[in-house]
């Protein structure tokens, strides 16, 4: 891992980003979109001050949905963190894997209501390609010249991570020297929030934004939808040592499990998430004991909370309340496609800085998430391995294993 991006709630880049989870920083507020006053959800951590002209020109940023140019804008910033000169490189050896949930909502909700008002003439010859999944893999793939594999995942909201663990294995099997990789979503939208609030799935603490996401915690209610990109460059360890990159963290491991069990909820115990975390440590050689960090999914729903919790303690055993573990959903919200990217980049920073991010919002145990949560206030540490997970609607289960470098 030798570049880092990031578009979030609570930093456009990876600097002020860090800052915010280390100061316990939320970046939930009021939805400012839209008029939300209808909604049972009326808050939602979006993306502040972005500008994409900082990335993009004006003709491009009217052909792509909202999602691509974070994508675009969090890749764009992980390359030039990874200090690769792209022209020096053989292009056909880097590839792009960028995972979205859902893709491009909010140009299908703005076209889909201009057809509506003024008939089928007058969609744009973009929609289709401003909307389609695929697109912020497309679109960078051809804003940098990146010819290697190129794909993209849509797991709900492992997509991210499941991307990350994709790429990994595209290097492992040596279809590519370097991927630029991660997650990104936009949506924030009528359409998507109606749909969430129709499942009773996000919080309804409208009149505290900083205080609803709240995961692990007793009073939890639901989660908050974020919005954002999170994207990394992995790099072939032999070929970063000879360009003299700096190696931020090793990726490791990669579980990938399925629950087949449900549409929207876990299993009891988490079983499915157990076996991809349990996967994870095997191929990347950990043993429980080597592990000292989690970056969990930690929704700040009733059930994933505690069967996450019920998941860790069937892989690690008593391991499992020595180790520190913190949902960084309390501060960004849940940014469904875009988190396993995110929360990616926030555990190579959790280990590479050497400083474990908060749960923010933990005022009152549960007895079923009994575990060191790292609660409220960010905590030194030296964290020898990790693990950052990311679950999804359908039974999608990720585990990521990242290692301190040492070599």
């Amino acid at each position: 891992m030798t570049g880092l991006g990031v578009v979030s709630p609570v930093g456009n880049d990876v600097e002020s980003f860090w800052a915010s989870l280390i100061a316990g920083r939320s970046g939930i507020t009021r939805v400012t979109r839209f008029d939300a006053s209808d909604f049972r959800t009326r808050i939602a951590a979006e993306v502040k001050d972005f500008d994409a002209l900082v990335y993009m020109d004006k003709k491009e940023i009217r052909r792509t949905d909202l999602y691509v140019q974070y994508a675009i804008a969090a890749s764009s910033q992980a390359l030039s963190d990874s200090g690769l000169d792209l022209a020096a490189e053989d292009a056909t050896r880097i590839g792009v894997i960028i995972g979205t949930g859902i893709g491009g909502i909010a140009t299908f909700e703005e076209q889909t209501e201009l057809m509506l008002a003024k008939g089928p003439s007058r969609v744009s010859p973009f929609f289709i390609p401003m909307m389609i999944a695929n697109m912020a893999s497309g679109q960078v793939s051809i804003q940098f010249g990146l010819k290697g594999p190129n794909t993209t995942t849509v797991s709900a909201c492992a997509s991210g991570a499941h991307a990350i663990g994709e790429a990994f294995q595209a290097i492992k099997s040596d279809q590519a020297d370097i991927m630029v990789t991660g997650g990104s979503e936009a949506t924030i939208t009528k359409m998507a929030m109606a749909g969430f609030c129709a499942l009773k799935a996000m919080s309804t603490r409208n009149d505290e934004p900083t205080r609803a996401s709240r995961p692990f915690e007793r009073d939890r209610d639901g989660f908050v939808m974020g919005e954002g990109a999170g994207i990394l460059v992995l790099e072939e360890y032999e070929h970063a040592r000879a360009r003299g990159a700096t190696i931020l963290a090793e990726m490791v491991g990669y579980g990938s499990t399925g629950d087949a069990y449900h549409i929207t909820a876990p299993p009891p115990e988490g079983e499915g998430a157990a076996r991809a975390m349990a996967m994870a440590l095997k191929e990347a050689g950990l043993k429980p004991a080597d592990v000292d960090y989690i970056n969990a999914h930690g929704t700040s729903t009733d059930l994933n909370d505690k069967y996450e919790t019920a998941a860790v303690k069937t892989v690690f055993g008593e391991d499992a309340r020595r180790l520190a573990i913190s949902s960084t959903k309390s501060m960004t919200g849940h940014l469904l496609g875009a988190a396993g990217g995110v929360e990616a980049v926030a555990t190579v920073l959790t280990i590479s800085r050497e400083l474990l991010p908060p749960t923010v919002n933990f005022e009152n145990r549960d007895p079923d998430c009994d575990l060191d949560y790292v609660p409220n206030e960010a905590r030194p540490a030296t964290v020898r391995a990790a693990l950052s997970n990311s679950f999804g609607f359908g039974g999608h289960n990720v585990s990521l294993a990242i290692r301190r470098t040492d070599r």
